[in-house]
């Protein structure tokens, strides 16, 4: 694969390897489609993204079934029919990940309208999937999981669900997510916490937020949030360890005071926050809560747990 140090390749499109575009493998820089893409233009669209683990036994994807469910929920909200069922979407994301002899990585499913219509009306564009994978680390940098992340709270509100349907990862949803983003990062934070239209608390850019106070864990009840797979992940492995958690609207200031944060999400994982708008949180290190929980979910991502083998699909 064309890379350069560190695993990252000098542009995605440069990469070696292999895509599959509407039910079969092409090249990595064959797999184009054309500038007049109705997706392009207007953001109808949805995507998914799932990783890939090595394990003892082999490269196992997990929750392969779950993101790809949330995929065909996602396409069905916005009323894009998508051509392949359940079942052959789950195999072209494993032929994807042998293609590419992955042992480990990221995986990318995307439905998008093509160029056969312009216009506000998608009438008449056909459907497109793709479906790519590569090496892919820490999402929010090298040594995050370690020391812990610093957040800011974003001036861009995360959408209203009148005006975005939240419930399904959508192309263009993520327009908002980039706004937070870049601006968290020209300040210096690590990335965005959106609060709703209403003013409590949604999520990250791209990922959902857990609290810990007084030992239980309180997530954001998810209206204008995605329902995250790691979100639901952290929540079965924190019930079966007899962590309370609660389901709540929460407030800016009380994320403030929370004795430990973290984020979920397929691409950042688990994530300890350790600052939020330059407060402290807790004691500034990630907290025994955040640590048991991630320590579960890497137990579980790499095979290490029995009881939670089924959340893993083996490519062997």
């Amino acid at each position: 694969m064309n890379t350069q140090a560190g695993g990252a390749a000098a542009s995605m499109a440069e990469r070696d390897g292999w895509i599959w575009l509407d039910g079969a493998l092409r090249s990595w820089q064959g797999a184009a489609t054309h500038v007049l893409t109705h997706t392009l233009h207007y953001g109808l669209g949805v995507f998914e993204g799932v990783r890939a683990y090595r394990t003892a036994t082999g490269t196992a994807i997990f929750r392969l079934a779950e993101h790809t469910r949330r995929l065909l929920q996602s396409a069905h909200i916005l009323s894009i029919e998508l051509p392949y069922t359940q079942a052959a979407l789950m195999q072209a994301q494993c032929e994807v990940v042998r293609a590419n002899r992955l042992a480990h990585g990221y995986i990318r499913p995307l439905a998008f309208l093509g160029p056969e219509r312009m216009g506000v009306n998608p009438d008449g564009a056909r459907v497109h999937v793709a479906i790519a994978a590569w090496p892919w680390g820490s999402y929010l940098g090298d040594g995050a999981a370690e020391r812990g992340i610093r957040v800011r709270i974003s001036s861009y509100a995360r959408h209203h669900v009148n005006v975005q349907m939240c419930r399904s990862k959508s192309v263009s949803t993520y327009a908002n997510s980039i706004l937070a983003n870049r601006e968290a990062r020209a300040e210096g934070f690590d990335e965005a916490l959106l609060l709703d239209t209403e003013g409590f608390v949604a999520e990250g850019a791209g990922e959902n937020l857990f609290l810990v106070r007084d030992g239980r864990l309180v997530e954001p009840a998810p209206t204008s949030a995605l329902e995250g797979i790691t979100r639901d992940t952290i929540l079965a492995l924190a019930r079966e360890d007899g962590i309370a958690v609660e389901s709540r609207r929460v407030t800016r200031d009380e994320t403030y005071i929370a004795d430990e944060a973290f984020f979920t999400g397929t691409a950042a994982e688990v994530t300890p926050i350790v600052e939020i708008d330059r407060r402290r949180i807790g004691d500034g290190r990630p907290g025994p809560v955040t640590r048991h929980l991630m320590a579960r979910f890497r137990a579980c991502v790499e095979g290490r747990d029995a009881r939670h083998a089924d959340w893993l699909t083996a490519l062997a």
